[in-house]
């Protein structure tokens, strides 16, 4: 099927999401739609599949115009998507998954589970998926329930499926799996829209790549176009790929983690006896899928869990129990995996903003008062010091962008003297021109004998930046291996195989 998307703008109030965006997929093409966070790729994918009408333009299947009221129109016309965030209902087994919405019965309005068992079987057979129809979606791996979202789609006779960031929650082995299921589908003819803001993975599986940024198209491009090519499509400028950091000059242990518990409300150990240390002068990179015990292990060492078991000491000064405010005063920098909510308050300036973790005196302020002359000449130094670009101090830090954001967070944490830099998913959403800059701070640090935790779900941000790497898999870790570990080891770590040989635990 032939897919043609014309004129195609949305907007939502002031912002336009999307300005006249023209865009073509033929028939068993893969098609990548690259481009930053924010740049208006899901958007347009959520006007075609019917979840956001159009304010202009219009959608052709085969040539012929197309008027969606909703998602159930779309699906009907052959259009699927397989979200970032999966559809799936977790108690659910996978054939009640793929027959939702689209309810088969027989006899007495009983459901026909065996009809939708059987589309599993069939379905997975046909594209080599193993997937049973009778398992429980919650117990099936992460790469599986992706899976399952694709049978939905191709049992729904789909023949244009959109894969909205795919690869976010995958091992790089469920990675390559998923680029060979794709390759598959276009063999069978189906058309694939596979957005994505990972070079490697466009360049790998996609047969046409067209680039948005800021909400227009800025470009087509050939998978054989380099990867500087290709981000500097996506920025609009040349970018430096390459993180360049001589080997580290160790100076003494310094962070020391001993036998470290985290459990949850339900008294589960989400963080199950870790112990590790960091020493002045490297960077340490925890490595792992999403949901192992990261975040619970980055909030246990800031004081932000109250169920903790277990010793962190910094420079010989026990951490454990007590307050976030005793602990950033022992010389923490902290960047949150969620600016937004922990990092910034989005109604307050960015000179606001730089002061949040030093407002209780001296130099900003002092016998409750703010000293505006200092505050403004501390702000106006690290605007221009982290190129953030805005009108300027007094912009409201939630009208920047992504990146811009990032900067004023890691302006305010590496503004004091530290002891220890934890940067948590330091580049989530945010542009390749930004991801140049934040990385080239946070080796800096390192250089000057900063002992730096970076934990990150992006592999190639691990692999650029890390000395050595922490594998965590279901709260505990795998294995503290070199920072030149191979991707596929790597990998295999994070599906929860541990390494062999010498470096397992270095």
């Amino acid at each position: 099927m032939k897919l043609e998307l014309r004129g195609i703008t949305k907007r939502f109030g002031s912002l336009v999401a999307n300005e006249h965006i023209d865009l073509v997929v033929e028939p068993g093409e893969i098609h990548c739609l690259l481009g930053e966070n924010g740049a208006g790729k899901s958007t347009l994918m959520n006007v075609l599949y019917g979840l956001y009408r159009a304010d202009d333009g219009e959608i052709l299947l085969d040539d012929h115009p197309q008027n969606f009221q909703g998602p159930g129109d779309a699906m009907r016309a052959g259009i699927g998507m397989v979200h970032q965030h999966f559809m799936l209902v977790s108690v659910f087994t996978v054939a009640e998954n793929v027959m939702l919405g689209h309810e088969a019965t027989k006899g007495g309005g009983f459901l026909d589970l065996a009809t939708a068992r059987q589309r599993v079987r069939d379905i997975s057979a046909r594209f080599g998926f193993d997937v049973d129809p009778d398992a429980i979606v919650e117990d099936l791996p992460v790469g599986v329930q992706q899976r399952v979202e694709i049978i939905k789609a191709l049992s729904r006779d789909a023949q244009v499926i959109v894969f909205d960031e795919p690869t976010a929650v995958l091992t790089p082995q469920e990675t390559d799996e998923l680029m060979g299921i794709m390759r598959e589908l276009k063999a069978a003819g189906t058309s694939i829209v596979f957005i994505t803001h990972k070079l490697r993975e466009v360049r790998e599986v996609a047969d046409r790549i067209t680039v948005i940024r800021l909400g227009k198209v800025v470009g087509e491009a050939s998978p054989t176009a380099s990867n500087a090519e290709l981000a500097s499509l996506m920025v609009g400028r040349a970018v430096e790929l390459t993180v360049h950091k001589d080997a580290p000059k160790l100076g003494e242990k310094a962070l020391v983690v001993e036998g470290l518990t985290v459990r949850d409300a339900v008294g589960t150990n989400v963080v199950d006896d870790v112990s590790f240390e960091v020493r002045g002068g490297e960077i340490l990179a925890i490595a792992g899928v999403q949901g192992n015990g990261q975040t619970e292990l980055t909030e246990a060492i800031l004081g932000l869990q109250p169920l903790v078991r277990g010793s962190i000491t910094l420079n010989g000064t026990e951490l454990t129990g007590r307050s976030v405010r005793g602990i950033l005063d022992e010389g923490v920098g902290f960047v949150p995996e969620d600016r937004k909510v922990d990092g910034l308050v989005g109604t307050f300036t960015i000179a606001e903003n730089l002061m949040l973790d030093r407002a209780d005196g001296a130099p900003f302020v002092r016998a409750g008062t703010i000293q505006r002359g200092a505050l403004e000449a501390f702000a106006e130094e690290k605007f221009a010091e982290f190129d953030v670009r805005a009108q300027g101090i007094d912009t409201p830090v939630g009208t920047l962008s992504g990146g811009n954001q990032q900067k004023v967070v890691l302006a305010r944490e590496l503004s004091r003297d530290l002891s220890l830099f934890v940067a948590a998913q330091p580049t989530r959403g945010v542009d390749v021109g930004s991801i140049e800059f934040i990385h080239k701070r946070i080796v800096a640090t390192r250089d000057e004998g900063v002992p730096v935790i970076v934990i990150s779900t992006e592999l190639d941000e691990v692999a650029a930046l890390a000395d050595r790497i922490m594998v965590m898999y279901r709260g505990r870790i795998v294995g503290i291996v070199p920072g030149d570990t191979p991707r596929d080891v790597l990998g295999l770590m994070m599906a929860g195989e541990a390494p062999a040989g010498e470096g397992a635990a270095a």
